[in-house]
């Protein structure tokens, strides 16, 4: 328990990191001189190189366990990017920082559900993944208002600083107390990369992918970075106020994770509580488009709308574990989670383009009508495909 302990600490910087620039935006913008474009990278950097690591995470995992993996690149790679961003003076510097926390928090959940996936039945693994996934997210909730004041008291700098240190402390607390689980017995099977070929043969993973990689993307890339400017631009809001509307949307996130854990068990299916939730958030999104200024009140109310529904992540990795053979458990929750992250990945960098293509000079909402829009199309697509996946229905949980 206490490696688990570990990692859901580990799991809540991991969280923090890719939402907390929504805050800094005015101080990125007035000291760096950070433009809506170099935000977008920034941010994108972070999901970029997390995805990308995926691929080598999901080896090591089957290869090595997640004690080594974790504590390894979470302490290098993580640790000294929160350093970098401390001391950055330009634009570059943040996004070199931000690719480096994207690494470093890579192997993170992915060695939580390695070990719930090899330890725990089947039927627990969508409330286990839920619940770390919820407790997780309270990074969010350091990364709003907590993070507004440290950053006005200390400095926003120190602040990083003090993060660094304590993002290499938790990698050393997982390095001592994870456990790797017990190998299969008898199990064999592809090495390397060919064990991703082999999982892309599964034909029942294909629906569930688009879907898996843009579930998560409009709540986590409004939350992390377009919170702040749409309430900067739209209703003058300081870092104090955005502090305070992104943590009640980051607890709605956390609600959420915990709302979504036991439904496949209630309701016996995971496809259909996944299409409830998700129609949920495509429709709140098309609210927000054709009413993008409703009142300070009613934008907090549908972005906390979008983080409670957009929580399914933990759902979705569960239908997909149920195609996965057990000598393929690592890379199957690292080819999925690539999907998840890189999806919002791209999503970063294209909604920078879209903000700035649409943003028309005196018309502050113009910009955020196309993203809202943006966000909606494509989460629709990726529903529409989920729907002819096939349901995975959920084991009973045994005692």
């Amino acid at each position: 328990m206490a490696g688990i302990a570990a990692l859901a600490v580990a799991y809540v910087l991991s969280q923090f990191y890719r939402s907390f620039m929504a805050v800094l935006t005015p101080v990125l913008t007035t000291e760096l001189g950070m433009s809506k474009v170099d935000l977008s990278v920034a941010s994108g950097a972070w999901f970029a190189m997390f995805a990308l690591a995926q691929f080598a995470v999901g080896i090591w995992l089957d290869r090595f366990g997640p004690r080594r993996t974790a504590s390894i690149m979470l302490g290098v790679f993580a640790g000294c990017g929160a350093l970098l961003f401390s001391a950055a003076s330009a634009p570059w510097m943040v996004v070199a920082a931000m690719a480096l926390i994207g690494l470093g928090c890579a192997p993170v959940l992915m060695s939580a559900l390695f070990i719930y996936a090899r330890n725990y039945s089947p039927g627990r693994f969508a409330v286990l993944a839920s619940w770390t996934i919820a407790f997780g997210t309270a990074g969010n909730v350091i990364g709003a208002a907590p993070l507004a004041e440290a950053a006005q008291i200390f400095g926003w700098r120190t602040a990083m600083v003090a993060l660094g240190i304590f993002t290499v402390a938790t990698a050393a607390a997982a390095f001592v107390f994870v456990r790797d689980p017990a190998r299969p017995e008898g199990a064999t099977g592809p090495v390397g990369l060919s064990g991703y070929a082999e999982l892309l043969r599964i034909r029942w993973l294909w629906p569930l992918m688009p879907l898996t990689a843009l579930n998560y993307a409009p709540a986590t890339g409004i939350r992390g970075l377009w919170s702040g400017p749409y309430l900067a631009d739209v209703y003058g809001a300081d870092s104090l106020l955005i502090g305070e509307v992104t943590m009640l949307m980051a607890l709605a996130m956390v609600g959420g994770a915990f709302l979504y854990g036991p439904l496949d068990q209630i309701f016996r299916t995971r496809k259909w509580v996944a299409v409830s939730g998700n129609t949920v958030t495509v429709l709140t999104l098309v609210v927000f488009a054709l009413h993008p200024m409703p009142g300070i009140a009613a934008s907090t109310l549908l972005l906390v709308v979008i983080g409670l529904a957009g929580g399914s992540y933990g759902l979705l990795m569960a239908h997909a574990r149920a195609f996965v053979p057990a000598h393929l458990t690592g890379r199957g929750v690292t080819l999925m989670n690539f999907f998840s992250i890189g999806g919002v990945g791209m999503m970063q960098f294209a909604t920078g383009g879209v903000v700035t293509a649409w943003s028309v000079p005196g018309e502050p909402t113009s910009g955020y009508v196309a993203l809202f829009a943006f966000y909606a199309i494509m989460v629709g697509l990726a529903l529409l495909i989920y729907l002819f996946s096939r349901d995975a229905k959920p084991e009973a949980v045994k005692a």
